[in-house]
């Protein structure tokens, strides 16, 4: 039969009636126990656990060390190494190794991430808002179209902003002359052109009529010659109303335009808080009303800083227009001017005046490489 295990010896512990050890089996007691414990254990890192006298199971002698207070109430079963084993097992003394127990999980500092935002529900979300501000401002153009709602308006503002559509609509029109203009007179130096190659060509052909085709022939070139001049200096009278008209004023009416947006919207939300303060004011109806406040405060201040930066363009556009137009109606004139009173030189000088560069009839265009 084998030999009885110390844990049998543990559980049938004879108490005397006053609760007292025999003398007898103390010293048994004591050599069991340490060789039912691994080499290196004291007694402060060990408890022994008892399932009571009369149940099943045996009282079983854990090795591990107490938790802490913070500690999770479950102790972690410390195995005897295998060194350990050897030396108690050549003591005679028999090892109690709990079956099924678990290995002590290392633990590690425990990093809470952010909560990770669904994409799906951000664009949602966007949507959402998007939404309900295009209803408000649609609800608010209507309710002025209608004459119900009233609107924010900046008099001096408004003013400027008029004056400055009706100008360029005018000077799109001077824009559109121009470049008619331009057309006819390229056509009429091209015309020109050919007839005075036509009498040099009849005037070697006509000895009779030699010296009248030539005068013709040189006369004729000599149009054409000033004719593409003035076709220079309208050309760039053209492209400078041209950059006035379709960049420098319509950049200043894009900002216009995000102005009257900000406008509407301020508008929108201004007439959503004062129907809200209109309202009853219970527990319901303030947070709403506090939110209105805050969206109001938002569009107010766009407003107000559109408005700031309408006012800023239309200053220097003023201020552009006045020194473009000016140097360029100089140019017009002159050239003008020089060309029906046939005075080449002072037209000449009016090219070389503005920087103006003609471009040689016949010549080949610039390659590539020789614009960069």
């Amino acid at each position: 039969m084998a030999q009885e295990s110390p844990k049998n010896s543990a559980a049938e512990i004879p108490v005397t009636s006053n609760g007292q050890l025999e003398d007898s089996h103390e010293h048994s007691f004591n050599r069991d126990l340490k060789c039912s414990l691994p080499v290196g254990l004291g007694l402060s890192e060990t408890k022994i656990t008892s399932h009571g006298f009369d149940g099943a199971k045996e009282g079983v002698v854990e090795a591990g060390q107490f938790p802490s207070p913070s500690a999770s109430p479950k102790s972690s079963v410390i195995s005897p190494s295998s060194a350990a084993a050897s030396r108690l097992a050549g003591q005679g003394c028999d090892l109690i190794i709990p079956t099924g127990s678990r290995a002590q999980q290392k633990s590690g500092p425990v990093v809470l991430a952010d909560e990770v935002k669904n994409p799906a529900m951000e664009k949602l979300e966007l949507v959402r808002k998007w939404s309900l501000n295009t209803y408000k401002c649609t609800r608010q153009i209507i309710s002025e179209k209608l004459g119900r709602g009233s609107r924010t308006v900046d008099l001096e503002l408004e003013a400027q902003i008029d004056i400055l559509r009706d100008n360029k609509k005018k000077y799109e029109n001077i824009l559109r002359l121009a470049q008619t203009l331009s057309t006819q007179l390229f056509q009429m130096v091209h015309t020109q052109r050919q007839l005075g190659d036509a009498f040099a060509d009849l005037s070697l052909k006509s000895l009779e009529l030699h010296e009248e085709f030539s005068y013709n022939a040189d006369t004729q070139k000599l149009l054409a010659k000033n004719g593409e001049t003035l076709l220079g200096a309208i050309n760039f009278f053209i492209a400078s109303v041209n950059t006035l008209v379709n960049k420098t004023i319509e950049d200043t009416l894009l900002t216009v335009k995000q102005y009257e947006s900000a406008r509407i919207e301020y508008d929108a939300y201004r007439t959503d808080l004062e129907e809200l303060n209109l309202g009853p004011r219970d527990a319901n109806t303030l947070p709403k009303i506090e939110q209105s406040q805050q969206l109001f405060q938002v569009h107010k201040e766009k407003y107000d800083k559109m408005r700031n930066d309408v006012s800023i363009k239309l200053k220097f556009l003023e201020e552009n227009k006045v020194k473009v137009l000016h140097n360029q109606l100089v140019l017009f004139h002159n050239a003008i001017a020089a060309y029906f009173a046939g005075n080449q030189k002072q037209l000449e000088q009016t090219l070389k005046q503005f920087h103006i560069k003609l471009k040689i009839p016949g010549a080949d265009a610039p390659s590539w490489l020789e614009e960069q």
